[in-house]
């Protein structure tokens, strides 16, 4: 065998183990997120009302109409501006949390780097549904533990509602992003650890100090894994649920009914269930989620682009 026929054959072997490897992720990929649009898709072009109706209409682009009219955009308004306030509320979180304790873990002494990494990567192992849950337990009128330290601290005249909208809407964002701080951890890490030794020895050896490196070395070169960030983060913010769920978004907490509990709605509670009035039809939910989501693909896409021209 010829050194040529070695490393093609080297190369096809490695080729294999690839998609093998991703394969199982691409599969579960495929059937619940690309399969499901790709059948949501002509199901937006008709009167579909739920998953159990069976007389179905040709109407074609009345959906689209029918959500920016009552009483669809009455729902449509209040949950878009709750979801676009968490999404700023919570990008913040990526600078407060995550991005410190990159710093931090970059910085830090080898033989703790393990268990710190741990530690924080240990919230995102939690369910959403269980956090909410679990805040609402912390924050009840009579009983929460957060209330009950708040008031005995005198920090409190009266126990703090989680259902009140200013709570929910301060509350929520935080939850996620202290769920979720380790996984961005990881992602501002994986670029500081790409930066080269040279470069930031070089820094030191011209007197520059923590933050001056901070500024003009760290953060210019993980600008990619900043921007990644970003794009999950603002998919992620406009798909959040399980948290609405455990606040009683389905259990009478207008506060926590954003965009994503809405769609929930007008599919399954129209069926039957979900525990609340029927928000719309399924239709309309699918009309709703191409709407908001179409311009938020097309945004990903300019901050790819724009990532690649801000790359150091």
């Amino acid at each position: 065998m010829t050194r040529l026929q070695s490393f093609k054959r080297k190369k096809t072997i490695d080729n294999a183990i690839d998609v093998a490897f991703c394969a199982p992720q691409l599969l579960l990929y495929t059937l619940f997120t690309l399969l499901p649009f790709v059948i949501a898709i002509p199901m937006v072009l008709t009167d579909y009302a739920n998953f159990l109706d069976q007389n179905v209409k040709f109407i074609g682009l009345a959906n689209f109409i029918s959500i920016f009219k009552s009483p669809v955009i009455e729902q449509l308004m209040p949950a878009l501006g709750k979801t676009a306030a968490f999404t700023l509320v919570n990008y913040s979180t990526l600078f407060i949390f995550s991005l410190p304790l990159a710093l931090i873990m970059f910085e830090m002494n080898a033989r703790i780097k393990k268990a710190y990494f741990t530690v924080i990567f240990l919230p995102l192992m939690l369910s959403g549904v269980g956090l909410g849950m679990l805040i609402s337990m912390l924050f009840s009128m009579d009983t929460g533990s957060i209330n009950l330290l708040l008031t005995k601290l005198g920090l409190i005249s009266k126990p703090l509602d989680i259902r009140d909208s200013s709570i929910t809407a301060l509350v929520l964002p935080l939850l996620s992003g202290w769920r979720y701080a380790g996984y961005n951890m990881a992602l501002f890490l994986s670029g500081l650890l790409a930066i080269p030794k040279e470069t930031i020895d070089a820094g030191r050896v011209d007197g520059v100090n923590y933050w001056q490196r901070v500024r003009h070395i760290y953060l210019p070169q993980i600008v990619p894994n900043i921007m990644i960030a970003t794009v999950l983060c603002l998919l992620g913010s406009f798909g959040i649920f399980d948290e609405c769920i455990g606040l009683g978004a389905l259990q009478g907490n207008p506060n926590a009914q954003y965009l994503s509990v809405l769609i929930y709605r007008m599919g399954f509670s129209s069926a039957g269930g979900g525990g609340s009035a029927a928000a719309g039809t399924l239709s309309q939910g699918v009309a709703i989620s191409l709407a908001v989501y179409t311009p938020l693909l097309f945004l990903t896409f300019f901050l790819n682009k724009l990532q690649k021209k801000m790359q150091y």
